[in-house]
């Protein structure tokens, strides 16, 4: 069952982010805090403008957690094929590099909202799956 949550719920934690560049490219890309509970290879729900996306979580040169895009779905954000949505968000809001965004934590390790200061968002949060599809293999074989 999906809960709606405002960005401003005292439920949501919020950490303000810079947009970056990966290296000398203009690449747009998101460090994640140390907080956010995201490891190398995990893929995330983001929500940008109400639009539910999937994230691929990458380790930066420097060990940090890096969103580089967000896509369809999780096959797609794996494989980097597609249509980038955060590039069309990034677009569509003219936030430049070096500018400051909100990341909403809306469930811990799966679920996140990107917004831009001042503005307040009410999400649609669906609850995590309860374990992936290996477990499920497992419990059947």
């Amino acid at each position: 069952m999906a809960d709606r949550i405002a960005s401003d719920h005292e439920a949501v934690q919020t950490h303000r982010i810079t947009l970056g560049t990966a290296g000398r490219t203009s690449r747009p890309e998101l460090e994640l805090p140390e907080s956010i509970d995201a490891s190398d290879g995990d893929v995330v729900r983001l929500t940008l403008d109400g639009r539910a996306c999937y994230a691929l979580v990458e380790a930066g040169l420097d060990g940090t957690a890096r969103l580089r895009g967000a896509f369809e779905n999780a096959r797609l954000a794996r494989e980097g094929d597609g249509e980038n949505r955060l590039l069309e968000w990034i677009d569509d809001s003219g936030v430049k590099p070096g500018r400051s965004l909100l990341l909403d934590v809306l469930s811990t390790g799966y679920h996140y909202g990107l917004r831009e200061p001042g503005q307040r968002v009410v999400y649609t949060v669906l609850e995590p799956p309860k374990g992936s599809l290996s477990d499920i293999a497992d419990s059947i074989g």
